[in-house]
């Protein structure tokens, strides 16, 4: 929490923890899988909520505990590996690529399934409200680990996408845009920026056309964003661009 509180700059801005946790379990337990509500649907209602200060540390606690929860995840897959058939797999959170692409759908995509019942489409991608506040985050405190998490789980993401079949529709794609946006507008108020890690800086330089086409054969209430199409997003294909 004094992280959290730091990332805000604690002395300037009036928290209340008790609330932050309210929030946090209200998003939690109201949305997400089990919600009969679509998924675009679910990140308004969620990003509403997370509509003042207490709601953005809440929002950044949701990134962080989903990039810690799957690299945890993910270890303890690569462990159970190990152990029955003695096949070492590396997992380094600084870049998911080398491991997605050595293990390929041997590892289970962690973020359909993490201990904390977050859920990547719905109160993940509602932490895009962090957005809007990016520029006095980075103003009020650096360079700071929200923005590793955030390129953490964009790495997860798009190398489930090449790697471990999970399928791109529209909110995925819509993820992925979220977590581009928030990053580029932290990056974009700090004086001397961090190098972007080997993951974006590969995406950046070699983005396959093929991962932003959406399966447009996904049915169900849930699946289904609403854009025309993924391939639309000019803000994805534009900050996904050489750089």
């Amino acid at each position: 929490m004094r992280r959290l509180r730091q990332l805000l700059g604690g002395r300037r801005v009036q928290l209340n923890p008790g609330r932050q946790q309210a929030l946090l379990r209200d998003v939690r337990h109201r949305y997400g899988a089990r919600s009969q509500v679509r998924f675009p649907e679910q990140v308004e209602a969620i990003t509403r909520v997370l509509n003042d200060d207490d709601g953005l540390v809440a929002g950044a606690r949701i990134v962080s505990e989903t990039a810690d929860e799957a690299h945890v995840d993910l270890q303890a897959q690569a462990h159970d590996v190990h152990r029955r058939t003695g096949r070492r797999l590396l997992v380094h959170r600084r870049n998911y690529r080398p491991l997605s692409k050595e293990a390929g759908k041997a590892l289970r995509w962690p973020l359909f399934a993490l201990p904390c019942g977050l859920h990547p489409y719905a109160q993940v991608a509602a932490a895009a409200v962090l957005s809007s506040r990016a520029p006095r985050l980075g103003r009020e405190s650096g360079p700071n680990p929200l923005l590793a998490r955030v390129f953490e789980v964009l790495d997860l993401t798009t190398a489930g996408w090449e790697y471990g079949g999970v399928r791109v529709d529209t909110d995925a794609v819509a993820l992925a845009d979220r977590l581009i946006s928030t990053a580029g507008q932290v990056l974009a108020t700090i004086d001397d920026p961090p190098r972007l890690p080997p993951p974006v800086r590969e995406l950046m330089r070699a983005t396959a056309p093929s991962m932003f086409t959406t399966d447009r054969s996904v049915g169900g209430r849930r699946n289904q964003s609403g854009r025309e199409n993924a391939g639309d997003s000019p803000g994805l294909r534009h900050r996904s661009g050489p750089g």
